[in-house]
């Protein structure tokens, strides 16, 4: 799910984007132009509290050139996901906030931008228990880290593992393996990966199948 648009950056008479005023080599943030850690940092401070006060996680922000632009990435999502509806409210309310705090204390980003917002796709990793909580009853594969296992079944070095999640809370995952029901606590875990199951393609397919929509004020479509 993918939300292509801007948020509102000043605009020239045909309402077309144009390049923030400011001096060449950063932003009137002060941030340096190359300095794509601090753009970051601030733009989590505008955005995360607007992802959480509607009730979503925010899973993701990153910042990326695009040509002459950057492109501002929102990954979101909540338990039992997130529909497109859902996606749109974020999107305005992020672009809205957005708005806000550059009128009031500068660029952001500097140039233009475009926003993107999206619910997380199969192949994000599993990195957090709520990852895990959220795919209960998907296939999974995982790097199992250093010795596990009781003292006289333990086993050494890392090892791949394929298994069902069963249960997942704050500590712990419980995999289903052809051995059975083991459960793991994730700091011997590495990130999960979601695995597509042929017979779960129809299911996967509607998660996926989301077409892109524009804000209301996009003024123009992401380059490709």
């Amino acid at each position: 799910m993918t939300q292509r648009g801007r948020a509102t950056r000043p605009t020239g008479p045909s309402g077309r984007p144009r390049r923030a005023e400011g001096p060449r080599g950063g932003d009137r943030g002060g941030a340096p132009r190359g300095d794509l850690g601090a753009r970051r940092a601030r733009l989590r401070e505008v955005i995360e509290p607007v992802v959480t006060a509607a009730g979503y996680d925010l899973e993701d922000l990153s910042v990326s050139r695009a040509g002459r632009r950057h492109i501002v990435r929102v990954i979101v999502d909540a338990d039992g996901g997130i529909n497109l509806d859902a996606v749109a409210d974020v999107s305005r309310a992020v672009s809205a906030a957005l708005d806000a705090a550059e009128e009031a204390g500068g660029d952001l980003v500097a140039g233009e931008y475009q926003l993107e917002v999206s619910s997380p796709g199969v192949d994000r990793p599993l990195t957090l228990p709520r990852h895990w909580r959220r795919n209960v009853g998907r296939l999974v594969k995982v790097t199992v880290r250093g010795a596990t296992g009781v003292p006289e079944q333990r086993t050494t070095g890392d090892r791949q593992l394929t298994g069902r999640v069963v249960e997942a809370d704050d500590e712990r995952v419980v995999l289903e393996t052809d051995a059975g029901h083991a459960a793991h606590p994730y700091d011997e875990l590495g990130p999960g990966r979601v695995q597509v199951e042929f017979s779960r393609l129809d299911e996967l397919a509607d998660e996926e199948d989301i077409d892109d929509i524009d804000d209301e004020d996009d003024v123009e479509d992401e380059e490709r």
